[in-house]
């Protein structure tokens, strides 16, 4: 049935999935009774800029990973660990901490050579995306995370600068209890991470505070890592009209190892080496980020409040490539190491008001935000003399700065009983600006400034068909400017930022059904479109350096589905499933040969849009038995073809994977001890985890390990 879906075309697959939804009422609308109400529908605030709201409710594609999935049995390191069960997203573990996770949603984000772009990511609140649409995860704490809210679809341009939604961790407020928690997991190759919680309620302060410390020595050579974190909330009730929320944050990652991607013929051979010139110049990369913000809820007279979040942080980077040293003998070239020093600030604030509209509950929110990057950039030579990998001589010295500001409204109102309709208008001004501070021979001053600006509309409309079923429609118009590391090269070769990139352009619509079709089973499902202009793709990758360019059209359409349910004596299940047909609407010219100043190679409209699988599963069969505190499940992850390069001339093939996790739980008074075994690619398959698109070397694949395991134990005491 699934290979017979895929081979629809798009306008058959549309009439096929509203034909279903059409039944569904019919059939849906008989079989549950009008009084039963929907379970384990969980309240969220993404979909409507702090509003909560049940998620059965929302027009918009809106998925929940609460704390018992994040915290069970899991590492509690990488997003990738849980993320991968909700549809319509891509989390892959590159097995290379100096370059983070991969995540791309409906092929958003999928281009990225490093951390997370087209995507928003907020940790309480505050966001974790630079201004410029960059943004980095490893500063997200899952140990004392409550959930992690993510959005998919037209929503998200609510959120401004990104096109592929949204994803935001909201850590656990404090007490009533005081619960302190040591807890440590060991795991293959070299694997361990220690962590600890302390958390309660001290007047009117709750506190959260959690620190850990993960090492491994890598699953391949040369790709050891140490990362420290540490995560703070605290929440002040001053009464109950007005709240105060500190929170701090920190990630220390000194000398992460880089090993590179690998070759076909380099993974088929030895999955575990590293590609040679990472050795040679001994490439790494060593983060260090603090930030910290303050948050004010305030409701006033009658039914309004307001909402206003301040942050501030820096963030450093030095990363060491592989440029070869023939290659940084021209003037031109910046060298083989950066090193980047970011200062960060900003402010969102919005109001709140409930009224009635027509005599119909009308919720408004209105609001604006700021933000502000000043990022400091070097670029070294990465030898001295006959010594590789060290920092050697001066080649690029700049100041980038990039400004964005924002306004936007966004409304709920119930205009029927069986009828809501949420509708919202941002307009976002995003401007870049550098200073050239690098001048010799040959490289003059490359200054210069760029300015981006849209306005992007969204509106979605729910029919309550039952209080067991939701049909929704939701469209909205998105856009993405180039980063900041989008515009570091230009593509001819010469110095200074690519101010030539334009910003791309997304038109989204999707229609959905969320169901509670039988007592504690859901199910939930969604076809979605997305047109984009002016793509920005890759032009050249090579040696840890991309250059990216505007193409003309792509399209992304496909249907997600999600199913959970539980029955009788413990069991459970849960399945989540994504098709998805991304290409590119309209040819355009490339650069494949290294080194590439000119694009010499054809992409023919009709080609997939590498880094993203046509289909991937996540399937899940759970056990529990209380009275042994025993919880054990079988996961089940299928992950399809993946083309690595636009000329789709290789591809990383489909993978099927078995997880085995087991977790036991027992209590002592005030104690509560915990242990847990995990087993990853049972059948030991060997694949290709992640890939890095368009590498111009040919080494397009980062090798993911065999059959591996974890094991954890934990302690927690309650005062």
């Amino acid at each position: 049935m699934p290979q017979f879906i895929f081979s629809f075309t798009g306008q058959t697959k549309t009439a096929v999935f509203i034909a279903a939804m059409s039944t569904a009422v019919q059939v849906l609308g008989q079989t549950v009774p009008a009084s039963t109400e929907p379970t384990l529908s969980p309240i969220v605030t993404i979909a409507t800029h702090g509003v909560e709201q049940s998620a059965f409710d929302t027009p918009a594609s809106v998925d929940v990973i609460d704390a018992s999935t994040l915290q069970n049995a899991e590492l509690q390191v990488n997003l990738s660990e849980t993320l991968d069960r909700v549809p319509g997203i891509m989390a892959n573990n590159r097995q290379n901490y100096a370059q983070d996770i991969q995540i791309s949603s409906r092929g958003f984000g999928a281009r990225s050579t490093f951390g997370v772009r087209g995507l928003r990511l907020y940790a309480d609140g505050i966001p974790a995306s630079f201004p410029d649409g960059q943004g980095q995860v490893s500063n997200f704490d899952l140990a004392s995370a409550a959930r992690i809210e993510v959005l998919r679809g037209p929503f998200s341009a609510f959120y401004g600068n990104s096109s592929g939604g949204v994803i935001s961790v909201f850590t656990a407020d404090g007490g009533p209890e005081t619960v302190a928690d040591l807890a440590t997991t060991w795991g293959s190759n070299g694997v361990q991470r220690t962590g600890v919680k302390l958390s309660g309620t001290q007047g009117a302060a709750q506190y959260n505070i959690s620190a850990a410390k993960f090492g491994t020595d890598g699953y391949r050579d040369h790709s050891a890592a140490t990362r420290e974190n540490f995560n703070g909330k605290v929440k002040y009730t001053v009464s109950d009209d007005t709240h105060w929320t500190f929170v701090i944050n920190s990630v220390n990652m000194p000398g992460v190892q880089d090993p590179l991607g690998l070759t076909r013929a380099e993974m088929l051979a030895n999955p575990r080496q590293a590609t040679p010139s990472a050795s040679l110049f001994n490439t790494r990369k060593s983060v260090d980020q603090l930030q910290g913000g303050i948050v004010l809820d305030q409701r006033l007279s009658g039914e309004q409040s307001f909402h206003i979040a301040a942050y501030s942080g820096t963030r450093s980077a030095e990363q060491f490539q592989s440029i070869p040293v023939a290659t940084q003998a021209s003037a031109t070239q910046p060298g083989g190491v950066i090193d980047l020093s970011s200062h960060y600030q900003g402010l969102d604030a919005r109001w709140i008001g409930k009224s009635k509209l027509l005599g119909k509950p009308l919720t408004l929110t209105a609001g604006l935000s700021t933000d502000q990057m000043n990022q400091s950039r070097l670029g070294f030579q990465n030898f001295v003399g006959s010594v590789l990998g060290v920092q050697g001589a001066l080649r690029r010295d700049e100041l980038n700065t990039v400004d964005a500001f924002d306004q936007y409204v966004q409304g709920q109102w119930e205009v029927a009983e069986r009828w809501s309709i949420s509708a919202g208008l941002r307009h976002s001004q995003v401007s870049f600006d550098s200073q050239d501070r690098y001048m010799v021979a040959g490289n003059g001053d490359d200054s210069g400034s760029v300015k981006y600006q849209a306005t992007t509309p969204a509106l979605g409309v729910v029919f309550h068909a039952s209080d067991a079923l939701n049909l929704y429609a939701s469209a909205g118009r998105g856009f993405e400017t180039p980063t900041l590391n989008e515009l570091a090269y230009r593509a001819n070769g010469g110095t200074g930022l690519n101010f030539g990139l334009q910003s791309a352009t997304s038109r989204q619509w999707e229609i959905g059904m969320k169901t509670e079709f039988m007592p504690n089973w859901h199910l939930n499902a969604a076809y979605f479109r997305a047109n984009t202009a002016n793509e920005i793709v890759v032009l050249s990758n090579s040696g840890g350096r991309s250059t990216y360019q505007n193409s003309g059209n792509t399209l992304r359409d496909g249907i997600e589905a999600a199913l959970s349910g539980h029955w009788g004596k413990g069991w459970s299940t849960y399945l989540a499933a994504t098709y998805l047909n991304a290409t590119y609407g309209s040819s355009f010219m490339t650069c494949v040969a290294v080194p590439c100043t000119t694009p010499n190679t054809l992409i023919a409209a009709g080609n997939r849009i590498p880094g993203i699988p046509r289909a991937s599963l996540y399937g899940e069969l759970a056990w529990q038995y209380q009275a042994w505190g025993l919880e054990t499940a079988l996961e089940w992850r299928h992950v399809g073809k993946m083309y690595v390069n636009d000329t789709n001339s290789d591809a990383a093939p489909h993978v099927d994977l078995l997880n085995l996790r087991a977790s036991l739980l027992q209590k002592f008074g005030h104690w509560a001890i915990r242990e847990f075994v995990r087993v990853d690619n049972l059948t030991n398959r060997s694949y290709s985890g992640s890939v890095i698109v368009n590498e111009g070397s040919s080494r397009f694949f980062e090798p993911a390990p065999g059959r591996n395991f974890l094991v954890g134990l934990g302690a927690t005491y309650t005062f």
